[in-house]
């Protein structure tokens, strides 16, 4: 087990770009990664850990697809994955979700992605990285890390479960419709992902983040279910939780894609 801590701050990256077990995973544009990125860093593109297709396409995708993606990056159970983007934590979040549901849990994330490295001086690199590609043997060793539509349905009712709702507030109250039909799930409680990022601090993690989710009711002892339209959104508030040492956060890839265009799906309109 690495001793790097869930949330990895530039310069304590910075010390450790050396580490022979570190495997530095760039989900940033690919532009950007072809002019600036951190040193060693290999580049992924977002679109190789969903499965694409409609009307979900942001479905987790086969083993298979995953088994490619894992082996060519190289990580097994021996090595430290450190994830970041230039978003503020969408794909990063992505990344580590599948990471989790793999059993493969031992990731970081660059608190703030490129945009805290770059801004706060660290040394960046151009040249592309090739990673150290393996034959990836994989399971979904960690099933808990994901929810079906047919599991929020049978715990909507309980209380100690809770629903995430990462999406707009427009999309949540159903002024913006992104599927057959708009709205949020009963009972769902609506914070925003980029409510979360510091924009005065590089886009970090809010220090206050804990905070803001006890308030809103999305505490610890609760099982929770968080959500966007495509599981994008909400891979980052997936992180978030898990970073804060959240036990029993599940990411619903299916997200509003499904639940707003299955025909018998309760929804609620309005906030």
């Amino acid at each position: 087990m690495s001793d790097l801590p869930r949330l990895l701050e530039p310069s304590e990256l910075a010390l450790r770009l050396a580490d022979d077990n570190l495997i530095i995973v760039d989900l940033c544009n690919q532009l950007l990664y072809n002019q600036r990125h951190v040193p060693g860093a290999v580049h992924l593109a977002g679109n190789n850990l969903v499965a694409g297709t409609a009307p979900v396409p942001g479905a987790c995708p086969s083993l298979e697809q995953l088994r490619q993606v894992i082996g060519y990056l190289g990580i097994d159970s021996s090595k430290h994955v450190v994830v970041y983007d230039d978003e503020g934590g969408g794909w990063a979040g992505r990344l580590a979700w599948t990471l989790d549901l793999l059993g493969l849990s031992n990731w970081s994330y660059l608190n703030g992605g490129i945009v805290s490295w770059i801004n706060e001086g660290q040394v960046t690199e151009s040249s592309a990285n090739q990673p150290k590609s393996i034959e990836a043997t994989l399971s979904i060793a960690n099933p808990q890390a994901r929810i079906t539509a047919d599991q929020i349905l049978a715990d909507l009712e309980h209380p100690d479960f809770a629903i995430w709702d990462a999406r707009s507030p427009a999309e949540f109250c159903g002024d913006m419709v992104r599927a057959a039909r708009g709205g949020h799930i009963p009972g769902a409680i609506n914070l925003e992902w980029t409510k979360l990022m510091d924009q005065q601090r590089n886009l970090r993690l809010r220090d206050d983040a804990q905070q803001i989710l006890d308030d809103l009711g999305l505490s610890k002892d609760k099982v929770i279910a968080t959500h966007c339209q495509s599981h994008h959104r909400s891979s980052f508030t997936y992180m978030v939780a898990r970073i804060l040492g959240y036990q029993k956060i599940r990411g619903y890839d299916g997200s509003w894609a499904e639940w707003g265009n299955l025909e018998d799906s309760p929804i609620e309109l309005g906030h």
